[in-house]
């Protein structure tokens, strides 16, 4: 059996890592480990190692991304129970609130006691366009949108949505509509969440 010191020293421990050793390499290096405490623990560190390498180049992922992927299951899941399929209006600039009060109305589409940062809820899905009443406690990171229109009916509460360096203040009962390809960010500026009526649109 290999000196362990030489061992750890030959390379294999990162390759094993890496995943790119054989079969036959592998058996090896787990014997070693098995048998060395020392080869064990330069195994934990290489890859403790390579995690925080890989953290620390991964891109941020936007935190908008997990509340509508939530939205999404809640949404498939209730279809699946029997919930029936609606099409809510699509928004424009005559658009209220009470256009939406088939859904605004409805026991479950309640904002949860645990909630921090944003909840959505989807009411209406189509290839075409996605609609969700959803709630904002702080606001939305910049994003641009290429193939989709993203549009918003203020419900609740207040906000600042800046487009390509213009800042709007909306409050309830403002519409707005996302260009195509312009950089845009949400704060909220009221003391409660912001409630709207959330849009996007196949371009």
């Amino acid at each position: 059996m290999p000196d362990p010191q030489q061992y750890i020293d030959s390379g294999i421990l990162e390759e094993f890592v890496l995943g790119l050793t054989t079969e036959a390499e592998n058996r090896e290096v787990l014997s070693m480990a098995s048998a060395h405490p020392e080869v064990q623990r330069e195994i934990d560190e290489i890859s403790a190692s390579l995690q925080l390498y890989a953290e620390s180049k991964a891109p941020p992922v936007c935190p908008t991304v997990k509340p509508l992927l939530m939205a999404t299951i809640d949404y498939m899941e209730r279809i699946r129970k029997g919930e029936k399929v609606t099409y809510p209006p699509e928004l424009s600039g005559e658009s209220v609130a009470a256009d939406f009060s088939e859904w605004l109305e409805r026991e479950d589409m309640v904002l949860p006691a645990d909630f921090e940062g944003m909840y959505a809820k989807i009411i209406g899905y189509t290839p075409q366009a996605t609609t969700a009443i959803a709630w904002l406690q702080y606001g939305s990171p910049e994003e641009v949108h290429h193939d989709q229109y993203e549009k918003f009916l203020i419900l609740e509460g207040s906000c600042d949505i800046t487009i390509d360096g213009t800042v709007l203040s909306l409050v309830p009962g403002d519409y707005l509509s996302i260009p195509l390809h312009k950089p845009h960010h949400v704060n909220v500026t009221s003391a409660v969440p912001c409630k709207v009526i959330l849009q996007r649109l196949a371009a």
